[in-house]
């Protein structure tokens, strides 16, 4: 009986070798999906989908921690406020940074928006430069960390609902002026932040659905703020989004009920 070759399966056919042309066909698409996802003319995920990444190898999300109870809050006032918010889906197709103006001198003869952030967030008086045009020094609390610093360096201004969100959720429409409005709003301490850098730097564009405060004790504030931004601006929610928030809202105020001392 002849011998069979090769370790191929019997009865089975071995598959046409990859010619260097279509090596190099197949590394121009799978670079051509990635450009595209980056860019969001594709959803995200496409190019795992290609490479046989799917979501369900990936690992699971962390669990929404706990929130600690914070009985500050007016929740009957942000429950209204969630409700009032639309919910729809997101457009992320066609985000460009530099189309949302920010850091810019508003109402300051040379103040860009960060310095008067920075100021204004200050626990100390700021220390500002001779011409009295940036800021040297002061003491910034971290409500996502709760660490304090002193150098302007190691501190980032947050907007709380990110440019990118924003854009997703609305924003696409919106006129260049108020975009700029919104990316240098200081007449609301809710939507621009004082935190650090590292933890500005992790949350990126990301929404309480994928990203909270490492501080337990500000996630509730921090949703609170999230929502109260959104509806100030007339932004929308997508479903995802919005069933986190109201999940945590809802935990938050029943902690924060249970957590009040009996009269």
């Amino acid at each position: 009986m002849a011998r069979r070759r090769g370790g191929a399966p019997r009865g089975g056919r071995r598959g046409r070798p990859l010619t260097l042309g279509g090596l190099v066909a197949v590394l121009l698409v799978l670079a051509a999906v990635y450009a595209a996802e980056r860019f969001h003319l594709v959803p995200p995920g496409t190019l795992d989908s290609i490479l046989g990444e799917e979501k369900a190898q990936r690992p699971n999300p962390k669990p929404i921690p706990r929130p600690v109870p914070d009985a500050s809050i007016d929740y009957a006032a942000v429950a209204a406020q969630l409700d009032r918010i639309q919910v729809t889906e997101e457009r992320r197709r066609g985000y460009v940074r530099e189309e949302w103006p920010h850091w810019l001198t508003i109402d300051s003869k040379c103040l860009n928006t960060r310095e008067q952030v920075l100021i204004r967030d200050s626990a100390k008086p700021a220390k500002l430069s001779a011409n009295g045009c940036s800021v040297l020094s002061g003491v910034w609390n971290d409500p996502y960390t709760g660490e304090t610093f002193t150098e302007p360096k190691q501190v980032d201004i947050d907007h709380r609902v990110p440019l990118e969100e924003a854009y997703a959720s609305g924003g696409y429409d919106w006129p260049r002026e108020k975009r700029a409005a919104y990316a240098n709003d200081v007449s609301d301490p809710l939507t621009l932040v004082t935190v650090s850098a590292a933890a500005n730097r992790a949350k990126g564009s990301k929404g309480p659905e994928d990203w909270l405060p490492p501080r337990e004790a500000y996630i509730c504030a921090y949703v609170a703020g999230w929502i109260a931004v959104k509806a100030r601006w007339e932004l929308t929610m997508d479903e995802r989004e919005r069933v986190t928030v109201g999940n945590i809202l809802s935990d938050c105020r029943r902690t924060a009920v249970g957590a009040r001392p009996a009269r």
